[in-house]
């Protein structure tokens, strides 16, 4: 008799099977999307940044259904799937070019969670120190007290230089921070990145790369303060009003619609820069049935003051309609939550975190973008590994019985009483 046979086995088998097949259903969901099944199977096991996006030229990979991308006149520029990392198609994506007031997003990955939104600074002329002609300003005055919300906000839709080096001075000084930016760059494998000046503004020997500008992106909308701030239109600043408030909107144009520009439905930020020398550049990510795509170009060549914004419209239109089926060319490489720093003995740097830490939770259901990855890439690895427990229980149950059984065939018989 084989041992297929053994009702015992049989029983064990179909219980394996099942939960095999729950494995299947409720196991880590790659490749799947919204839309129908996102093949993720051309990209690569080779480094997270995927040797095609280091080639000159559009890397894009054919393929049946799937158009190809729009003909933009942008420098560099990449499109990606911001909850997988999955790179659609990119034009020199490591090309190293000045990113102008984009940088700003690695400031803030950098300095954004050192300080509870709450918390409030009296601004004094040393903070304001070394602001460089034709920077970019929100409007902070000396001796006013601004909460860190509204310094942020600053940042963020204003693109205030004032604003950066008052962050900056409450961090420990412009070089101190210059010099976090870019170990955070480093941290995050953001390895085209050089920061000379944490404002973006244009300094010799500043670089990054649409590649690290969409790594930043990503993480920053994984954080919900973050995620909030970039996609905030507009505000009172001070948020407090009094005499000296007034109304201040976001400079992209693409997210609030100005200046000829109609915004991009779904849009959810993320920043916008210009300088003579790194011309217009832009950082934006908007969300469509279920799925966040990110894309960064650089420096457009039309001479259009708008065109950094109309080849983003493209190159997002062309991402929704490709992502389900679209192979892709590399994938920006998984980084860990960017928490609150820590002093040497262990305690966190501003006394205020438990108030930061309230305020994310506050924040967590309303902050656009993927703030709530997290929460359903938890659930899948709770389901699979209930699945793994379930076909590892439901085997051992399976050779018990068949353990058993073979004892009692094999047991001599009892003496008759």
């Amino acid at each position: 008799m084989s041992s297929a046979s053994w009702p015992p086995v049989r029983v064990g088998t179909a219980m394996v099977v099942c939960a095999a097949s729950l494995l299947v259903t409720c196991g880590p969901a790659v490749a799947d999307g919204p839309h129908g099944i996102d093949d993720a199977r051309s990209v690569g096991s080779g480094p997270a940044t995927g040797s095609r996006l280091h080639q000159p030229g559009v890397q894009f990979l054919p393929r049946s259904g799937v158009p190809g991308p729009p003909d933009v006149t942008a420098l560099s520029w990449a499109v990606t799937d911001a909850r997988s990392g999955r790179i659609l198609a990119a034009k020199d994506a490591h090309r190293r070019l000045p990113p102008a007031s984009t940088l700003k997003t690695l400031f803030a990955l950098t300095v954004l969670p050192k300080f509870p939104q709450r918390a409030a600074h009296t601004v004094t002329d040393a903070d304001l120190a070394g602001i460089l002609p034709g920077s970019a300003l929100v409007g902070i005055k000396e001796d006013v007290r601004y909460s860190v919300a509204d310094l942020w906000r600053g940042v963020f839709l204003s693109s205030g230089s004032d604003a950066v080096r008052t962050l900056a001075t409450m961090n420990g000084g412009w070089d101190k921070t210059v010099a976090d930016m870019g170990a955070m760059a480093r941290r995050l494998g953001a390895n085209d990145t050089t920061v000379r000046s944490a404002d973006g503004f244009d300094s010799e020997g500043q670089f990054s790369s649409a590649f690290d500008l969409s790594v930043f992106g990503r993480a920053g909308l994984a954080n919900p303060d973050f995620a909030r701030l970039a996609s905030t239109k507009t505000a009172k600043f001070p948020e407090a009003g009094g005499e000296r408030a007034f109304g201040i909107q976001n400079t992209n144009r693409l997210l609030v619609g100005s200046h000829g520009v109609v915004p991009y439905p779904g849009l959810i930020g993320v920043k916008n820069g210009y300088t003579t020398n790194a011309g217009n550049t832009l950082v934006a990510a908007a969300e469509r049935d279920g799925r966040t795509l990110l894309v960064t170009v650089m420096n457009p060549q039309t001479g259009s003051e708008n065109a950094v914004y109309e080849e983003t419209r493209a190159l997002l239109d062309w991402g929704f309609a490709a992502a389900p089926r679209a192979a892709g060319v590399g994938t920006l490489p998984e980084t860990a939550p960017v928490e609150p720093q820590l002093d040497t003995d262990g305690a966190v740097r501003d006394s205020q975190h438990a108030a930061l830490l309230n305020e994310k939770a506050e924040h967590a259901d309303a902050a656009p973008g993927m703030a709530l990855a997290g929460e359903r890439d938890t659930q899948r690895r709770t389901l699979y590994v209930w699945a793994l427990s379930v076909a590892g229980a439901s085997a051992l149950a399976g050779v018990g019985l068949w353990w058993r059984r073979r004892k009692q065939r094999n047991a001599p018989p009892a003496p008759p009483i």
